[in-house]
């Protein structure tokens, strides 16, 4: 079955709401014109089955709407992340060499000053929501010989109109049942190396996550509305805000702003929903901030959910004891496209990331590949229908990373005799911040430009709530009127202003440490262990 077939099924009721969006209201019979006419826009680009399609588009029902055909039409829609730096998006495009490319219009110029020499395979961009059309339909930007540019509405407009119902019948045959393992979606992650990589998911993996987190751990209700702060391009907010709700005939909530306590405070205000998604850094933003302002009215949830990173158990429990609202924590993957671990209603265990679900196998393996006794630390792989087919265009990497039907995660993780699962760190030098993966060697690039380091080393820090945080060690470059009793705040200082202009917030270090020397192997190689147990041991100070 195909992703349009699934959501507009027989018997839905297509007066319900799909979408609450920016004092919208959308209705699935509003949501499936859109698509449909979408798919129409799509033949006008002469889109193939197999072609990748970019999405440059904050949280919005055109974002939806764009999914569900390109990935209904046998096309391979490929989202990104808005909050990335614009090299870092280049790189995913030019990874995936899609060759068109649906983009919000503050973005747009800066995206097509890139092409060709950035962006070679880049050939048509559609432009959604700018503020002004030529007479032709295209956005009055300066003309490009190798990009042709679209309007979003006006090829929209056209496509509505054009044979009226003829239309939506051409569109709707090009819906076609998927063949076995045939990639839908591409949703790209980062790796060790800081690199990005792209999990190939078919619409099927979609609908495994439906019917074992959703079905088992959100059990939702009649008028259920789901609100996620984390965005639409991520695994776990296309879970969140696309899949479980409009798969079951349910409500998204969608907000395009960057989910700030004050934006979210908005939106519970003016939605009401009953089902919070977020990561465990935005809960602490949102409990700081209602003790400095006004309430946040949690009233209308009946459940939050956390995932992205361990949640802290104090954390979870100071959530629940201030809203009276229980924080689901649990543990998914880019590669598994959403959870397979969580906590349940009524059996939360704050600090574990719950239990096992339905579906989905797992198991602890020490170094040598041998299983672990209960209670032991392990590697843990995992096995479910959810998993992707492999990482676009890496086989190597694909792999080592997807193995006989398993998925090798990465994470270090306990299990209870109760059967609770508890994560123990990363097997690897990386970690999460935020939810999302900090590379140690691409933070200390970004230090080492600055004139007065000579060395860097990037750890796993946490602060003071538990959450996880970069901590950098530095070595001073050593100059001719070196005065290293007095210039470590002017080098701090400009450190962190260095940081704010070239990383996104959750890679920049909290933590700087000014130290002699660092801790090699042998061959030269950072110990960036004995790093993490110096802080360990000094962990009563203030960062």
């Amino acid at each position: 079955m195909n992703l349009f077939d699934a959501i507009f099924r027989p018997g839905l009721a297509l007066e319900r709401y799909a979408i609450l969006y920016e004092q919208q209201r959308i209705t699935y019979d509003a949501l499936r014109t859109e698509t449909l006419a979408v798919a129409r826009v799509l033949r006008t680009l002469n889109i193939e089955r197999g072609d990748r399609v970019a999405l440059l588009l904050n949280d919005s029902p055109e974002f939806v709407a764009c999914f569900i055909a390109i990935c209904s039409y046998g096309a391979i829609a490929v989202p990104v992340n808005m909050a990335l730096r614009q090299e870092e998006q280049c790189a995913i495009l030019n990874d995936c060499t899609a060759s068109v490319a649906f983009v919000e219009e503050e973005m747009s110029r800066k995206l097509l000053d890139s092409a060709p020499d950035e962006l070679p395979h880049l050939t048509q961009i559609v432009v959604v929501n700018h503020a002004k059309d030529s007479e032709d339909g295209a956005p009055e930007f300066e003309p490009k010989s190798f990009v042709k540019l679209w309007s979003f509405e006006s090829l929209m407009t056209q496509a509505k109109t054009d044979d009226g119902e003829s239309a939506r019948q051409t569109a709707n045959a090009n819906f076609a049942e998927p063949e076995e393992n045939q990639p839908a979606f591409i949703l790209y992650t980062s790796g060790s190396t800081g690199e990005p990589k792209g999990a190939v998911h078919r619409q099927s993996d979609i609908f495994y996550t439906n019917e074992t987190y959703c079905r088992e751990v959100l059990q939702l209700r009649d008028g259920d509305r789901l609100f996620s702060s984390s965005r639409l391009p991520f695994a776990y907010g296309l879970g969140n805000a696309f899949t479980f709700p409009l798969l079951n005939g349910h409500t998204s909530v969608l907000c395009r702003e960057k989910p700030t306590p004050e934006v979210i405070a908005r939106v519970f205000a003016d939605y009401r929903p009953t089902i919070f998604f977020a990561v465990p850094v935005v809960y602490r933003l949102l409990l700081d901030a209602a003790k400095h302002g006004p309430d946040l009215d949690c009233s209308s949830l009946r459940l939050c959910v956390s995932a992205g990173e361990a949640l802290p158990a104090q954390l979870g429990e100071e959530w629940e004891k201030t809203f009276g609202v229980p924080v689901l924590d649990g543990i998914g993957s880019t590669e598994m496209l959403h959870m397979w671990m969580s906590n349940r209603e009524g059996e939360v265990v704050y600090g574990s990331s719950g239990k096992l679900l339905q579906g989905y196998d797992a198991r602890l393996l020490d170094p040598e590949g041998h299983p672990t006794p209960t209670g032991a630390v392990g590697n843990l792989w995992v096995k479910g229908a959810s998993a992707a087919i492999s990482y676009w265009q890496r086989p190597e990497t694909t792999a080592a990373t997807f193995v006989d039907g398993w998925v090798r995660t990465g994470d270090l993780y306990r299990q209870d005799a109760a059967g609770y699962w508890f994560h123990m760190g990363r097997s690897d030098d990386c970690f999460k911040s935020s939810g999302r993966w900090v590379s140690p060697v691409e933070v200390e690039g970004v230090l080492l430009r600055h004139e007065g380091v000579g060395r860097a080393a990037v750890v796993e820090d946490f602060d003071q709530d538990g959450l996880p945080c970069a901590c950098a060690f530095v070595v001073r470059a050593q100059t001719a009127n070196d005065d290293s009793n007095t210039d470590v705040g002017e080098l701090e200082a400009g450190l962190r202003e260095l940081a704010r202009a070239s990383l996104p917030r959750f890679k920049q270090p909290r933590r700087y440490v000014f130290v002699d020397d660092l801790p090699y192997t042998a061959t030269g190689k950072i110990q960036r262990f004995k790093l993490r147990e110096r802080l360990k041991e000094s962990s009563g100070s203030t960062p």
